[in-house]
């Protein structure tokens, strides 16, 4: 008897085991990734991802220059892994056209930045270095104007030349190839935050088909975050409309969409995206004439950027230099500590406050 009951334990054990080796999927909770390539798809996806199945990843690193990476072989094994691979689409990642050929879209969900929303072209305004002029233009004085990190442009309402995109759950294709003639499209996209909130709830879209089982938790996250967002987007207007026209950017100008959305006119050294490195004595007097002539108290460098420019205009005019960020990148202090886009919005507020 005792011998029957050990022969039944052992052939109940090992009927338990084929059970748990056949159905180990449903036992064990399948873990996903999203890699971006920057910070702002990083921070959108961590935010809707928060407590799931979905892990983050960014590939630049932080503090680094977004124009100059490239992509490690590792980097690029992570992104045909990866279930979800989220990617700006302007300059500061043309490389990626060439690693999507590669890519299994069946089961990669690609989500291009400057597909979710409308965007502008490019511009030059008044005073600032345009890179064919500057190209002949080597005799003059310059000031070094380094950065760590990728920036944006322009400003002009009635220059709104606005695209819209489709948002599908894979790839997103563009309309504009960046190997396209004729003016570049802005990428900073999610410097207002009003696109922002836009991006955050279709990068929750996405989210939500690669871990179905956890949508009620990504939209619960996507919702939260995206009343932070309006709510900073809530303070940053009431602390300009009516009372800030218009801001003075010694620096690269990535905040074309900010610009926009607040109504404000701007003058910058560079375009968001220039690839210039010395402001011209033209663009530096330039500047330092507008500061004094408006009477302005105030200017602004951006992130990542060692200010060279911002602290000559300031030497001339007295004007106090503050920091304005895009959030394409962050430090690595920031990094480690999990700073967010509504943290850096934040910041701009009392930059602009002040």
């Amino acid at each position: 008897m005792k011998k029957l009951w050990a022969i039944f334990g052992l052939v109940l054990v090992v009927g338990l085991l084929a059970f748990l080796v056949l159905n180990r999927e449903k036992f064990e909770q399948k873990k996903y990734s999203v890699v971006s390539t920057s910070f702002p798809g990083y921070d959108f996806a961590r935010a809707v991802t928060k407590n799931t199945n979905i892990s983050t990843k960014m590939l630049v690193k932080p503090g680094a220059e977004t124009h100059t990476y490239e992509p490690t072989p590792q980097d690029i094994i992570d992104i045909k892994n990866a279930d979800m691979f989220i990617y700006v689409g302007g300059d500061s990642d043309t490389w990626v056209k060439k690693i999507l050929k590669d890519v299994d879209t069946k089961k990669t969900h690609v989500v291009k930045l400057v597909d979710l929303v409308s965007t502008v072209e490019e511009e030059i305004v008044e005073g600032m270095e345009d890179e064919d002029e500057h190209e002949h233009d080597h005799d003059h004085d310059h000031v070094k104007h380094d950065h760590d990190h990728d920036h944006d442009h322009d400003h002009d309402h009635d220059h709104d030349h606005k695209h819209d995109h489709d948002h599908g759950s894979h790839a997103h294709k563009h309309d504009h190839d960046e190997e396209e003639e004729g003016p570049e499209i802005d990428e900073h996209v999610w410097t207002s935050p009003k696109k922002a909130m836009e991006i955050v709830k279709k990068i929750a879209e996405v989210a939500s088909e690669i871990d179905v089982a956890e949508k009620n938790k990504i939209d619960d996250n996507a919702e939260k975050y995206v009343a932070e967002i309006a709510q900073v987007d809530k303070d940053l207007h009431q602390a300009i409309d009516g009372k800030i026209s218009e801001i003075v950017v010694a620096d690269r100008f990535p905040f074309r969409y900010f610009a926009d959305e607040f109504g404000l006119k701007y003058a910058a050294a560079f375009s968001g995206c220039s690839e210039q490195t010395e402001a011209s004595a033209k663009t530096i007097s330039f500047l330092i004439n507008k500061v004094k002539q408006d009477k302005i108290k105030k200017i602004y460098k951006i992130e990542l950027s060692n200010g060279k420019i911002a602290e000559t205009v300031s030497k001339d005019t007295g004007a106090e230099v503050l920091e304005l960020h895009s959030a394409h990148n962050v430090t690595a202090d920031d990094f480690s500590k999990g700073v967010t886009y509504v943290d850096l919005m934040k910041r701009n507020l009392l930059a602009l406050s002040k």
